[in-house]
């Protein structure tokens, strides 16, 4: 019973999006591990831009830096 979870910022994906990330993960573990799609489970999470850091800064600061550098 294979579990995926998928974490991105919550910067407007969209429900297309969301289907193909779940489909894409499901064929991939059939092709390669030929894992059941009908016990595979996929579950995307939206982590607000505060609550994620890269290289000492949070992903909405950072935004904004490269906002205003434009």
């Amino acid at each position: 019973m294979p579990y995926v979870n998928i974490r991105v910022t919550n910067e407007g994906v969209t429900a297309e999006q969301k289907q193909q990330l779940i489909e894409g993960s499901t064929d991939l573990l059939q092709k390669v591990l030929n894992k059941d799609p009908a016990t595979t489970f996929v579950i995307i999470d939206e982590v607000e831009t505060d609550n994620w850091g890269v290289n000492r800064e949070n992903i909405t600061t950072r935004r904004q830096r490269e906002k205003a550098a434009k």
